[in-house]
């Protein structure tokens, strides 16, 4: 049985960097689409950014446009959310999800898929931006 498992959340200050990993194991992430998620006390669940299986073409919501970036390491079985100039508001706990074949890009971080359409979610890791 295939497992998403999240690493990276720390306490960083504002304008500090993180990577987190998303490595999988069970099932081979380069025939899933991937994405990143993040949620925060009280709100709901974001979409952050999303990677396509076939070509490794990636999304962002426009509040971390610029400043994260996707990719996908296959050798490592991993995908990766780097995360530059953070801010307070990115403070919140990041989940991966994975779904075999992948969403279309303009799908993915929509509201047309939901929590059930995903295959794998990981269990999450803690950001917290705070000086």
């Amino acid at each position: 049985q295939g497992q998403l498992v999240e690493s990276g959340g720390d306490l960083v200050q504002p304008g500090g960097s993180l990577r987190l990993s998303c490595l999988a194991s069970g099932f081979t992430l380069d025939y899933y689409g991937i994405g990143w998620f993040r949620q925060a006390p009280g709100k709901e669940r974001e979409g952050v950014s999303c990677i396509s299986m076939t070509d490794n073409r990636t999304t962002y919501a426009e509040s971390v446009k610029g400043r994260f970036s996707i990719s996908r390491e296959s050798t490592k079985n991993t995908v990766y959310l780097q995360m530059n100039s953070l801010q307070p508001e990115d403070t919140a706990a990041y989940y991966c999800a994975a779904v075999y074949g992948g969403f279309g890009l303009s799908d993915c971080l929509s509201s047309r898929v939901s929590f059930d359409d995903w295959d794998y979610w990981g269990q999450g890791t803690q950001v917290t931006v705070s000086s």
